[in-house]
């Protein structure tokens, strides 16, 4: 693909600096991006390194003023710019619209237009999807599920009785959507199950990772709403709710019956505890284990969980230990010692 820089940014947005008549043949990352390629910088360290860069054009921060001649493009947000720059370098292909005569399919099924359903598919009774939908190869549906036009299952996919699913949603290979809610009541020494007879609800535009398990709620819904995004191997127990446009990134654990506001962050590796609530536009570090309720806004950190902030000194201070443990004994040996001189003891 050959396209020139004026060209190119009608479609990707942001203002010229340069050779608007300059070819742009590819996308590159900074540091391998040559003579024909589009790149960006958005970073202190990347911006200083424009003057020794090789790159036909480089989408910068607005801000930015450069000390050299170069192609530029200003935008707003230069990686959202070169990310729209990369999806029409790499148009993702498109499935071929049919069902495979390998598709396992049950009784009411109801399709839209331009589906395509692939080789060892199975799909349960009374299913209904929408137009452009595709399920690709070793997919599982089971009965009364509903799909949203234009989303696709990636291979491998479990999706189980009564869910629903909307529109434009991505969900990742391996990912297992409605599995029984964590919940037992104890009897005797055993464990006697609770029926899990609740529902998993996913909203529009909203990306499931690989190897995801979203349970289905004891009763009600478990709820992920609009726009929200989780990294890989995410567990989201029952009857959650997870508000919309929150990112949720790998290993993340949400025990059941916990609310996570809308446009909120967890870190990889973070556990939260059941029946607590996490505030709009809070912030969860990595491998923080969160007890207790967060409140809006909040950035915290830690096990147990503490501002921010806070846990930076705390970690600064850990190394420090066994130094601070000795000077604290040789302080308290020195104590004993003028006491026993039978000098005052302020102490």
């Amino acid at each position: 693909m050959e396209i020139s820089l004026a060209e190119l940014v009608e479609i990707i947005g942001g203002d010229i600096a340069g050779d608007a008549h300059k070819v742009i043949s590819g996308v590159a990352p900074f540091d391998a991006a040559g003579k024909t390629d589009l790149t960006f910088a958005d970073s202190a360290k990347t911006l200083k390194q424009i003057e020794g860069s090789n790159a036909g054009a480089i989408i910068v921060p607005r801000s930015f003023t450069p000390s050299v001649s170069v192609n530029l493009v200003y935008s707003k947000s230069p990686r959202l710019t070169f990310a729209r720059a990369l999806q029409l370098f790499f148009p993702k292909s498109q499935p071929v619209a049919g069902i495979s005569p390998k598709a396992c399919i049950g009784a009411n099924f109801e399709s839209g237009q331009n589906v395509s359903i692939g080789y060892s598919v199975v799909i349960g009774d009374n299913i209904t999807i929408g137009d452009r939908v595709c399920l690709h190869p070793g997919v599982v549906v089971g009965d009364n599920v509903t799909v949203g036009d234009d989303t696709e299952v990636y291979p491998n996919v479990t999706i189980l009785d009564n869910c629903r699913i909307g529109c434009r949603v991505i969900i990742h290979s391996g990912s297992v959507i409605g599995s029984d809610g964590y919940g037992f009541v104890q009897e005797g020494d055993s464990h006697f199950k609770i029926p899990q007879v609740g529902v998993v609800q996913i909203d529009d535009d909203v990306e499931i990772g690989a190897c995801n398990t979203i349970d289905r709620a004891t009763f009600g819904k478990t709820w992920i709403q609009k726009g929200v995004k989780t990294d890989n191997q995410v567990h989201i127990g029952h009857n959650v709710t997870v508000g919309e446009n929150t990112l949720i990134v790998a290993q993340v654990g949400i025990a059941g019956s916990t609310s996570i506001g809308k446009n909120v962050t967890l870190a990889g590796q973070a556990g939260i505890s059941g029946h607590i609530k996490i505030g709009d536009y809070a912030t969860i570090g990595p491998q923080a284990g969160i007890s207790r309720s967060v409140a809006e806004g909040q950035v915290v950190s830690g096990t147990p969980e503490m501002p921010h902030r806070q846990w930076l000194k705390v970690n600064r201070i850990i190394p420090r230990l066994p130094e601070i443990k000795k000077r604290l004994d040789k302080l308290e040996s020195m104590v004993k010692k003028m006491s026993g001189n039978g000098k005052a003891d302020n102490s």
